[in-house]
Protein backbone atom coordinates (compact mmCIF):
# COMPACT_ATOMS: atom_id res chain seq x y z
CA UNK A 1 0.00 0.00 0.00
CA UNK A 2 2.98 2.70 0.66
CA UNK A 3 4.50 4.40 -2.18
CA UNK A 4 6.97 2.66 -4.27
CA UNK A 5 10.01 5.01 -4.80
CA UNK A 6 9.91 6.28 -8.31
CA UNK A 7 6.46 7.55 -7.36
CA UNK A 8 7.54 8.81 -3.96
CA UNK A 9 10.85 10.46 -4.88
CA UNK A 10 8.37 12.72 -7.34
CA UNK A 11 6.25 13.12 -5.01
CA UNK A 12 8.45 14.36 -2.21
CA UNK A 13 9.38 17.58 -4.27
CA UNK A 14 6.26 18.82 -3.37
CA UNK A 15 6.50 18.71 0.86
CA UNK A 16 7.26 21.89 1.10
CA UNK A 17 3.85 22.97 -1.30
CA UNK A 18 1.06 24.66 0.24
CA UNK A 19 -2.37 24.22 -0.68
CA UNK A 20 -3.83 27.61 -1.31
CA UNK A 21 -6.41 30.03 -2.87
CA UNK A 22 -4.29 32.88 -2.24
CA UNK A 23 -2.63 32.92 -5.53
CA UNK A 24 -6.09 33.29 -7.81
CA UNK A 25 -7.49 35.87 -6.22
CA UNK A 26 -4.03 37.89 -6.55
CA UNK A 27 -4.24 36.99 -10.30
CA UNK A 28 -7.60 37.71 -10.74
CA UNK A 29 -6.01 40.94 -10.79
CA UNK A 30 -3.63 40.49 -13.96
CA UNK A 31 -5.55 41.15 -17.26
CA UNK A 32 -4.90 37.20 -18.93
CA UNK A 33 -6.66 34.39 -19.70
CA UNK A 34 -6.64 31.69 -19.61
CA UNK A 35 -6.64 32.21 -15.61
CA UNK A 36 -5.37 28.75 -15.03
CA UNK A 37 -1.63 29.02 -15.42
CA UNK A 38 1.26 27.58 -17.39
CA UNK A 39 3.74 25.39 -15.34
CA UNK A 40 6.34 27.98 -16.43
CA UNK A 41 4.40 30.33 -14.56
CA UNK A 42 3.60 28.55 -11.48
CA UNK A 43 7.47 28.10 -11.49
CA UNK A 44 8.38 31.66 -11.72
CA UNK A 45 5.61 32.79 -9.17
CA UNK A 46 7.20 30.09 -6.56
CA UNK A 47 10.50 31.64 -6.91
CA UNK A 48 9.46 34.88 -6.92
CA UNK A 49 7.04 34.71 -4.11
CA UNK A 50 6.71 31.61 -2.33
CA UNK A 51 3.18 30.57 -4.38
CA UNK A 52 2.20 27.38 -5.15
CA UNK A 53 -1.66 27.19 -5.95
CA UNK A 54 -5.15 25.34 -5.64
CA UNK A 55 -5.91 21.64 -6.22
CA UNK A 56 -5.67 22.18 -9.69
CA UNK A 57 -2.48 23.81 -10.26
CA UNK A 58 -0.99 20.91 -8.21
CA UNK A 59 -2.29 18.36 -10.05
CA UNK A 60 -1.18 19.36 -13.05
CA UNK A 61 2.33 20.53 -11.63
CA UNK A 62 2.56 16.57 -10.22
CA UNK A 63 1.01 15.33 -13.95
CA UNK A 64 4.57 17.26 -15.25
CA UNK A 65 7.38 16.39 -12.52
CA UNK A 66 5.87 12.96 -13.55
CA UNK A 67 6.07 12.87 -17.11
CA UNK A 68 9.38 14.18 -16.74
CA UNK A 69 10.70 10.88 -14.98
CA UNK A 70 8.62 8.94 -17.48
CA UNK A 71 6.01 8.04 -15.15
CA UNK A 72 2.48 7.61 -16.54
CA UNK A 73 -0.45 10.15 -14.56
CA UNK A 74 -3.40 11.31 -14.94
CA UNK A 75 -5.98 13.31 -13.60
CA UNK A 76 -9.10 12.20 -11.62
CA UNK A 77 -12.16 14.67 -10.56
CA UNK A 78 -14.51 14.41 -7.53
CA UNK A 79 -18.59 15.80 -8.03
CA UNK A 80 -17.40 19.03 -6.24
CA UNK A 81 -14.43 20.78 -7.91
CA UNK A 82 -11.61 19.03 -6.38
CA UNK A 83 -8.91 17.01 -8.27
CA UNK A 84 -6.21 14.46 -7.69
CA UNK A 85 -3.47 12.51 -9.74
CA UNK A 86 -3.45 8.82 -10.01
CA UNK A 87 0.06 7.85 -10.92
CA UNK A 88 1.17 4.39 -12.29
CA UNK A 89 4.50 3.40 -11.14
CA UNK A 90 7.42 1.61 -12.87
CA UNK A 91 5.78 -2.02 -11.86
CA UNK A 92 2.44 -0.77 -13.07
CA UNK A 93 1.19 -0.19 -9.47
CA UNK A 94 -1.70 3.03 -9.22
CA UNK A 95 -1.61 5.42 -6.78
CA UNK A 96 -3.83 8.18 -5.30
CA UNK A 97 -1.32 11.56 -5.15
CA UNK A 98 -3.84 14.15 -3.36
CA UNK A 99 -1.97 17.22 -2.98
CA UNK A 100 -4.53 19.34 -3.26
CA UNK A 101 -5.88 17.15 0.16
CA UNK A 102 -2.36 17.78 1.36
CA UNK A 103 -1.84 13.56 2.16
CA UNK A 104 1.52 12.94 3.56
CA UNK A 105 2.44 10.15 0.50
CA UNK A 106 0.66 8.33 -2.29
CA UNK A 107 -1.63 5.30 -1.31
CA UNK A 108 -2.19 2.26 -3.50
CA UNK A 109 -5.41 2.29 -4.94
CA UNK A 110 -5.47 -0.88 -7.66
CA UNK A 111 -8.70 -2.85 -7.27
CA UNK A 112 -6.86 -6.15 -6.19
CA UNK A 113 -5.69 -4.86 -3.20
CA UNK A 114 -8.43 -4.93 -0.98
CA UNK A 115 -6.03 -5.94 2.33
CA UNK A 116 -6.31 -2.28 3.78
CA UNK A 117 -9.64 -1.31 2.58
CA UNK A 118 -11.82 -2.83 6.12
CA UNK A 119 -9.76 -0.65 8.24
CA UNK A 120 -8.12 2.78 9.02
CA UNK A 121 -5.14 3.63 8.69
CA UNK A 122 -2.68 6.07 10.04
CA UNK A 123 0.21 7.35 8.34
CA UNK A 124 -1.41 9.00 4.83
CA UNK A 125 -3.46 11.66 6.25
CA UNK A 126 -2.15 14.74 8.43
CA UNK A 127 -4.65 14.17 11.65
CA UNK A 128 -6.89 11.75 10.11
CA UNK A 129 -7.18 8.05 9.38
CA UNK A 130 -8.25 6.73 5.98
CA UNK A 131 -9.98 3.84 4.44
CA UNK A 132 -10.60 2.99 0.80
CA UNK A 133 -13.01 1.32 -0.94
CA UNK A 134 -11.64 1.02 -4.33
CA UNK A 135 -14.88 0.07 -7.51
CA UNK A 136 -14.71 0.03 -10.76
CA UNK A 137 -15.51 3.32 -11.97
CA UNK A 138 -15.11 5.18 -8.49
CA UNK A 139 -12.81 5.27 -5.40
CA UNK A 140 -14.45 6.41 -1.88
CA UNK A 141 -12.31 7.45 0.55
CA UNK A 142 -12.97 7.47 4.36
CA UNK A 143 -11.92 9.73 6.85
CA UNK A 144 -12.01 10.07 10.84
CA UNK A 145 -10.34 12.51 12.91
CA UNK A 146 -9.24 11.74 16.16
CA UNK A 147 -12.80 13.03 18.08
CA UNK A 148 -14.59 10.19 15.85
CA UNK A 149 -15.78 12.30 13.48
CA UNK A 150 -16.09 10.94 9.64
CA UNK A 151 -16.17 12.51 6.31
CA UNK A 152 -15.60 10.89 2.68
CA UNK A 153 -14.84 11.87 -0.98
CA UNK A 154 -15.78 10.19 -3.74
CA UNK A 155 -13.59 9.79 -6.61
CA UNK A 156 -14.25 9.36 -10.65
CA UNK A 157 -11.65 6.77 -11.58
CA UNK A 158 -11.91 7.46 -15.46
CA UNK A 159 -9.03 9.40 -15.99
CA UNK A 160 -10.21 13.30 -16.80
CA UNK A 161 -8.82 14.56 -20.89
CA UNK A 162 -6.49 17.14 -21.02
CA UNK A 163 -9.78 19.46 -21.93
CA UNK A 164 -11.60 17.93 -18.98
CA UNK A 165 -9.33 19.00 -16.59
CA UNK A 166 -8.22 22.15 -18.01
CA UNK A 167 -11.84 23.82 -18.16
CA UNK A 168 -12.51 22.25 -14.72
CA UNK A 169 -8.98 24.11 -14.15
CA UNK A 170 -10.51 27.33 -15.36
CA UNK A 171 -13.89 27.13 -13.67
CA UNK A 172 -12.02 26.50 -10.49
CA UNK A 173 -9.30 29.60 -10.85
CA UNK A 174 -12.47 31.96 -11.54
CA UNK A 175 -14.17 30.77 -8.61
CA UNK A 176 -13.33 32.87 -5.51
CA UNK A 177 -15.54 31.43 -2.29
CA UNK A 178 -13.01 31.95 0.64
CA UNK A 179 -8.82 32.08 1.44
CA UNK A 180 -7.52 29.04 2.42
CA UNK A 181 -4.52 27.84 2.91
CA UNK A 182 -3.29 24.06 4.07
CA UNK A 183 0.46 23.22 4.91
CA UNK A 184 2.11 19.80 6.18
CA UNK A 185 4.10 20.25 8.77
CA UNK A 186 6.87 17.50 9.31
CA UNK A 187 7.43 17.38 12.95
CA UNK A 188 9.94 15.10 14.40
CA UNK A 189 7.42 12.55 15.51
CA UNK A 190 4.57 12.92 13.23
CA UNK A 191 3.05 14.66 10.34
CA UNK A 192 0.87 17.60 11.41
CA UNK A 193 -1.22 19.40 9.23
CA UNK A 194 -1.70 23.53 9.91
CA UNK A 195 -4.76 24.97 8.51
CA UNK A 196 -6.15 28.69 7.65
CA UNK A 197 -9.78 29.36 6.76
CA UNK A 198 -11.23 32.16 6.44
CA UNK A 199 -10.88 33.95 9.77
CA UNK A 200 -9.58 30.75 12.06
CA UNK A 201 -6.07 28.65 11.91
CA UNK A 202 -5.81 25.35 13.77
CA UNK A 203 -3.11 22.55 13.20
CA UNK A 204 -4.56 18.96 13.11
CA UNK A 205 -2.21 16.65 15.08
CA UNK A 206 -3.18 12.52 15.31
CA UNK A 207 -4.53 13.19 18.76
CA UNK A 208 -6.85 16.10 18.20
CA UNK A 209 -7.02 20.24 17.00
CA UNK A 210 -5.05 23.28 18.47
CA UNK A 211 -6.67 26.12 17.97
CA UNK A 212 -4.80 29.46 17.40
CA UNK A 213 -5.38 32.59 18.74
CA UNK A 214 -7.42 34.90 16.67
CA UNK A 215 -5.95 37.82 14.77
CA UNK A 216 -8.13 41.18 13.63
CA UNK A 217 -6.39 42.86 10.89
CA UNK A 218 -4.96 41.62 7.43
CA UNK A 219 -1.70 42.12 8.26
CA UNK A 220 -1.25 39.98 10.88
CA UNK A 221 -3.22 37.46 9.32
CA UNK A 222 -0.50 37.79 5.95
CA UNK A 223 2.09 37.75 8.81
CA UNK A 224 1.37 34.47 10.41
CA UNK A 225 0.49 32.80 6.82
CA UNK A 226 3.57 33.61 5.54
CA UNK A 227 5.15 32.06 8.59
CA UNK A 228 3.45 28.99 7.99
CA UNK A 229 3.29 28.84 4.10
CA UNK A 230 6.03 30.95 3.01
CA UNK A 231 3.66 32.81 0.69
CA UNK A 232 4.91 36.76 0.37
CA UNK A 233 3.31 38.91 2.65
CA UNK A 234 2.53 41.22 -0.05
CA UNK A 235 0.84 39.22 -2.08
CA UNK A 236 -1.40 37.75 0.80
CA UNK A 237 -2.36 41.50 1.93
CA UNK A 238 -3.66 42.04 -1.74
CA UNK A 239 -5.53 38.66 -1.74
CA UNK A 240 -6.81 38.82 1.31
CA UNK A 241 -8.12 42.45 0.83
CA UNK A 242 -9.87 40.73 -2.74
CA UNK A 243 -11.44 38.15 -0.52
CA UNK A 244 -12.59 40.84 2.42
CA UNK A 245 -14.26 43.28 0.03
CA UNK A 246 -16.35 39.90 -2.12
CA UNK A 247 -17.75 39.00 1.58
CA UNK A 248 -19.10 42.91 2.20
Amino acid sequence: MRASKDVLDVWRRFDDFPMETITKAWYSQVDAVPKQRSIELMRLHREQYGTSGNCFDLAIWLIDEFRQQELHSYAILTPHSHVAVVAVSGEGKKYLCDLGDQWIEPIRIDADDEAYTEQFLDGFFPGAAVKLNVQPDHLEVHYKRPNGKTSGQTFYLRPASEAELFAAAEKAQRTLRRPLVEKRLFLPEQVAHWEFDADKSFVSYQDGREEESQLDSIEAWAERISGRSGIAEDVLRQALRIYAERSQ
